[in-house]
């Protein structure tokens, strides 16, 4: 398969670059006979794999990204097309990854990336005493390791000699970066130096020099053995060690032992380049002794201040607490804080990448298609479970989730995948102890099927129902994966080999299981495994061929949400079989924190066309209003009040939380009728086709005086008290609003109204019961923290304003315009007043509340972030954690080995 695929994509670039879909099948098709008759393996099913990667080689792209530098500061960015530099380790590296199959697009645009990114650091040859400080902002499982060992191999071309990379909290993360830094950039295997990877390629190679292996980080006994000087190596010198303080200090000291003498404090001819992986991760309080952030951070920068040219690179998708450092923190000793004060780079994902646009994109038919809600699963474990509570059975979310793996294994087989790993993911639990039950059940449980499919795989399709078990598995079939292309009868065939090389591994820091991809591909096989853990899978940890994710978590902490997204990644040819089970309220989160981060990324790309300064983005994500949610209980754990400075700069806030009280919706009810006989006065309202009522260039002040007057919910009290304030501080930049009463065509407005009413679904917990608010009587408007849909906020544009918010949309990867888009190109904010009737659809659309008056404010983004002061109080800390299950700090799964 492999040498037809080099044959024929040899063809297809030799044809120019504008074939379609259609040439390349054309093209296989030509073809054909010849591997029919050389190749007498290739089914009908092998032209189809090859069909399906050829178009991956083929049409896959990569954008270059954009940056936001620091122009104040004097730097050379072409620095490295001015000397005479041999690419050797990086032409090894590109070598390297055409072998691997990746896209020949997206090597030559990720050269183009790291080259940019390597002449944003300064000059290895650079006398005197320099420093770089950048941030570069990737998605989730998206590459980001590939891009730096990229940018280390250019590095070591150019001539930095010494190269630290960190690589995350946990054994497991650094074990696998150390094996993709041996086969991408050492070329030998760090436990027997036998040549791998790059190191294939060339004979006569210059090998970096290691000391660190996958079965050995950095330490004190590792440092003794190695008692040489760093400039007395001619080879690059590259370390892969955890984020850890006792291993960061044994290398700080073997470094200023062996490297620096008497009268010198600083090494002076080495330049080094440190880069920092999961880089948010250094500044966040675990509240664990070994991973405090004030003595992390102090250790990186104690190593980064023993060399006088340094250059220090985080990485990172989820930056909301990097760039929370303040840039103006500085130490006599330690030298500059780790915020990117010279450039953040934000990179561009493939055009195959499989992320949170594609997964928590909010429209329905692809949610539909990859989102599986568990709602059973509070009657086998509460989400909010203890350590020493027992679980006894499965829930049946659980099994189907299983069905679904065994039944995505065999259709991959049957598409010609049978040596690609294929992996499940188990995250339930932030305890070691529950885990380990869940991974009893799941064995028992895949025994018993396992034995059903090998007593019956073999009878007649009809006999073989008559076994429980396979029927579960045909009604799962026909559920999920009726329209794969693959008859029932081909499954059946299959199904024993499926399931029968299922492994079933505990990953966490108390588990001698190791999770090890590298051994079956090396072999040309590939790994079947149900992966059970917490935290351990949720840094930075590469799940290979993740099909089926079941994660029954529930967090508002960012980086804890975003880092157990194993899911998102690269799902070329089987894409259409993967599934995502998680609570609704989980999917709530996600769709928020998905549209949170992708508008910073939007915001370093606006930044970028205006010029803005690394610091200018630092303050945009510390007044975001979402930061709170990130930094709050670990920058306030021990606080009674803390102020903080927030922005509504292009955000979208809405009333999703909504009262009981009688006398609350009445008054908003009335205040809605005055408001509109208000505007009415001025000028007739513009009537769009759903029948909404719009009124133009209202002045703030009546908005203000309107948020004032209507009446929150008590746990909304924040938006009563800080919109009013931020709609006075925009007054100069956005003196006008737009307001509309929105309405629903085809409906005729509710009797004494102007608009007709919109149904929403009220919000449920884990167990199927109405989501409870903290302060008073209430209902969620679902679980996503937002009601309106995209399409509302376009109301009252021409057609020359929806034509460029479609192209905002396409810059920012999107089919479709969301609110913030319509907003923009509209050019001041929108207030929309809803009236909802509220249904429990757990219970046969039961009317819950009628006529309950809403809002929505949207607001453009400015690039001129103004903000207001807000102090966070302990009512609101307490409401908080009401709702906070889980943190990463809380969890049972961390390293205590070192």
């Amino acid at each position: 398969m492999k040498e037809a695929e080099k044959f024929l994509s040899q063809i297809i670039l030799s044809r120019g670059s504008n074939l379609s879909s259609q040439d390349i099948i054309t093209i296989v098709e030509q073809f054909r006979p010849v591997f029919q008759d050389n190749y007498y393996q290739f089914k009908s099913e092998d032209f189809n794999t090859l069909i399906r990667s050829l178009e991956t080689q083929y049409f896959t792209t990569m954008g270059a990204g954009v940056s936001l530098i620091d122009l104040d500061i004097p730097h050379d960015e072409e620095w490295y097309l001015k000397r005479q530099i041999s690419w050797d380790y990086a032409e090894d590296y590109e070598k390297y990854l055409i072998t691997q199959g990746w896209p020949t697009r997206v090597i030559g645009s990720m050269g183009s990336v790291t080259n940019r990114i390597l002449g944003l650091l300064q000059d290895p040859h650079k006398d005197g005493d320099w420093e770089r400080r950048g941030l570069v902002i990737g998605h989730v499982q998206s590459g980001k390791t590939s891009n730096y060992i990229g940018l280390i191999s250019k590095a070591a071309d150019a001539g930095y000699k010494f190269i630290i990379v960190i690589a995350g909290i946990h054994n497991n993360l650094r074990t696998q970066t150390q094996e993709r830094i041996d086969v991408g950039f050492i070329g030998r295997d760090s436990r027997n130096n036998n040549r791998i990877g790059v190191g294939q390629l060339r004979p006569n190679r210059s090998m970096p020099v290691t000391v660190t292996t996958t079965e050995s980080d950095f330490n004190k006994a590792l440092a003794n053995r190695f008692g040489m000087e760093l400039k007395s190596l001619n080879n690059t010198f590259i370390l892969v060690i955890k984020k850890n303080v006792s291993t960061l200090g044994s290398l700080y000291n073997w470094l200023k032992e062996l490297n620096v003498r008497q009268g010198i404090e600083k090494i002076s001819d080495i330049p080094m380049l440190l880069i920092d992986d999961e880089a948010d991760n250094a500044s966040i309080n675990t509240n664990k002794p070994e991973l405090d952030p004030t003595r992390t951070n102090k250790e990186i920068r104690r190593i980064l201040n023993l060399f006088k040219k340094r250059c220090y690179i985080g990485y990172t998708a989820t930056p909301f607490a990097n760039v929370f450092i303040s840039p103006d923190n500085k130490d006599d000793m330690l030298g500059n804080d780790l915020f990117p004060a010279h450039f953040i780079h934000c990179l561009d994902a493939p055009t195959n990448y499989f992320g949170s646009e594609k997964i928590f994109s909010g429209n329905e038919s692809i949610d539909n298609i990859l989102i599986r809600k568990i709602d059973d699963a509070d009657k086998h474990i509460s989400i909010g479970h203890k350590k020493d509570d027992s679980i006894h059975s499965l829930p049946e979310s659980l099994k189907k989730a299983i069905n679904c793996f065994i039944l995505s294994r065999t259709i991959r087989n049957i598409r010609g995948d049978k040596n690609k790993h294929c992996s499940m993911m188990v995250n339930i639990s932030r305890f070691v102890s529950i885990q380990r039950e869940f991974k009893y059940l799941i064995t028992e449980y895949i025994e018993q099927v396992k034995n059903a499919i090998r007593f019956n795989y073999k009878l007649p399709i009809e006999k073989a129902l008559k076994d429980e078990l396979i029927q579960q598995i045909f009604k799962t079939f026909q559920e999920e994966y009726i329209d794969c292309e693959t008859e029932w009868m081909d499954i059946l065939d299959e199904l024993n080999e499926a399931a029968s090389l299922i492994k079933i591994l505990l990953v966490n820091s108390k588990s001698d299981e190791a999770l090890n991809y590298t051994t079956y591909t090396t072999q040309g096989d590939g790994l079947t495994v149900i992966v059970i853990g917490g935290l351990s899978l949720s840094r930075g940890l590469t799940i290979e061929g993740l099909t089926i994710s079941y994660i029954y978590r529930n967090s508002k902490m960012y980086d804890t949400l975003m880092q157990m997204g194993r899911w998102f990644g690269y799902r070329d040819g089987y894409e259409d079989i993967c599934r995502i089970y998680m609570s609704d309220i989980s999917y709530g989160w996600y769709c928020h924190i998905s549209e949170a981060t992708e508008e910073l990324r939007m915001q370093v790309k606006r930044m970028s066309r205006e010029q803005k300064k690394p610091s200018d983005f630092g303050l945009y994500v510390r007044a975001h209003p979402d930061t709170l949610i990130v930094t709050a209980l670990n920058k306030m754990r021990y606080a009674e009040n803390r102020s903080f400075h927030i922005s509504y700069d292009g955000k979208l806030m809405e009333t999703h939380i909504l009262p009981a009280s009688i006398d609350k919706n009445e008054s908003n009810r009335s205040f809605f009728k005055s408001f509109f006989d208000i505007l009415s006065q001025s000028s007739a309202p513009y009537v769009d086709a759903t029948n909404s009522l719009l009124f133009k260039n209202i002045n703030w002040e009546d908005i203000q005086n309107f948020i004032f007057r209507f009446r929150f919910h008590n746990d909304l009290s924040d938006l009563q008290e800080n919109i009013p304030k931020f709609i006075k501080e925009i007054s100069d930049i956005y003196p006008y609003w737009d307001v509309a009463f929105r309405s629903l065509s085809g409906k005729e407005p509710e009797i004494g109204y102007m608009i007709a009413a919109q149904e929403r679904d009220i919000g449920h917990d884990t167990s199927g019961q109405p989501r409870k608010p903290s302060s008073e009587n209430g209902w969620y408007t679902g679980n996503k923290n937002r009601f309106s849909g995209n399409s509302m906020f376009k109301i009252g544009l021409d057609d020359n304003q929806i034509m460029r918010a479609q192209g905002l949309a396409a810059e920012a990867s999107r089919k479709n315009p969301i609110f913030s888009d319509y907003t923009n190109v509209r050019g001041k904010p929108l207030l929309l007043l809803h009236l909802l009737n509220l249904i429990d659809r757990k219970k046969d659309d039961q009317v819950i509340q009628s006529l309950v008056p809403a809002i929505s404010l949207s607001f453009p983004n400015s690039n001129d972030v103004r903000t207001i002061r807000y102090v966070v109080n302990s009512v609101w800390l307490k409401q908080f954690e009401e709702n906070q299950y889980d943190s990463s700090s809380e969890e049972d799964d961390y390293d205590i080995n070192i």
